[in-house]
């Protein structure tokens, strides 16, 4: 049987690559990359921001907006970073097809990695629905893309195939 690879975000495996220099770290995701099944990913970093860096939110829209040309992302002090996470997203398509991803588990909230919800562009920690710049790439291009916070629902879909794979095999 083989193996699923995920794309994980870095700072969710405990790697200090956080605008801040700190991590998210998420002991589940940490157990499922000592099994080797974990490619990690920076986005932001892949495309050329420093670690720290300035915290950055999308203006005008989510990441789709971003990959059409119809929204920005800006820093804090309304510098434009919109090149450096495009360049991070395509350098995380490229990594995916290179080892064959079948699918990202991203930081939930992030302006690159943010699954279904993101920083809505006002530095006051409010958000919005949408996707991160980077998750809007990988989803556009078939590639699913999950959030830290939808780990016990995938777990638990998990449990479920593998119980009724278990139940026909025995009849």
């Amino acid at each position: 049987m083989v193996k699923k690879v995920y794309l994980v975000s870095a700072c969710l495996l405990g790697l200090p690559t956080r605008y801040d220099g700190d991590h998210n770290c998420c002991p589940p995701l940490r157990r499922l990359c000592r099994r080797g099944r974990v490619v990690p990913v920076c986005p932001e970093q892949l495309g050329g921001l420093s670690i720290p860096r300035r915290p950055s939110e999308i203006r005008g829209g989510d990441g789709r907006a971003v990959l059409r040309g119809r929204a920005a992302v800006v820093d804090d002090t309304g510098q434009e970073v919109t090149a450096q996470f495009l360049r991070g997203a395509l350098a995380a398509l490229r990594l995916a097809q290179l080892c064959r991803a079948d699918g990202a588990i991203l930081k939930s909230g992030s302006p690159s990695c943010g699954s279904g919800s993101i920083r809505d562009g006002s530095f006051t920690g409010g958000r919005r629905s949408g996707d991160g710049v980077a998750a809007a790439l990988l989803k556009g291009c078939g590639i699913p893309v999950y959030s830290e916070t939808e780990l016990p629902r995938i777990r638990a879909l998990r449990r479920r195939r593998s119980s009724s794979r278990k139940r026909r095999w025995r009849r």
